[in-house]
């Protein structure tokens, strides 16, 4: 079980079950830390989905300014952005039906985590899903 209470086998299995994650924060922007997380979760077989302001196409998928602009489910919601408008993502993937709301290292907000559980999603905080699949051997 990681820091953050997930057991190992649930991030295990949302690596390797293919989903549609949504990235919010993903941009062209090759210097992100998202761009090359979004390119990794892609090369394990999973459809990415970038969520930017500018909704711009990345890894060769079209970009949307919003979750609730997403014309299909998303599986998983990756958060990429500052803690500050964390709960505001997390509210939105609650809404859009996302199954979980993955938050990025250093994203954190206890109370939009809370309410994520509530509505029954699976809730990763602080950890990084290329730094999860690379210790698991994966990709």
């Amino acid at each position: 079980m990681g820091t953050d209470g997930t057991p190992d086998q649930v991030i295990t299995d949302l690596l390797t079950t293919p989903a549609r994650w949504a990235v919010v924060g993903l941009s062209t922007n090759r210097s992100r830390p998202a761009y090359g997380v979004a390119a990794y979760v892609q090369s394990l077989g999973h459809t990415v989905v970038p969520v930017h302001p500018r909704a711009e196409t990345v890894h060769g998928a079209a970009g949307y300014r919003r979750l609730a602009e997403v014309p299909d489910p998303v599986d998983v919601v990756d958060v990429f952005v500052n803690s500050a408008r964390a709960g505001a993502v997390v509210d939105e993937a609650v809404a859009v039906g996302a199954r979980v709301v993955w938050l990025q290292l250093g994203v954190r907000d206890p109370a939009a985590e809370e309410r994520a559980r509530a509505a029954g999603l699976v809730v990763v905080v602080d950890r990084c899903p290329a730094i999860e699949g690379r210790a698991r051997g994966l990709g």
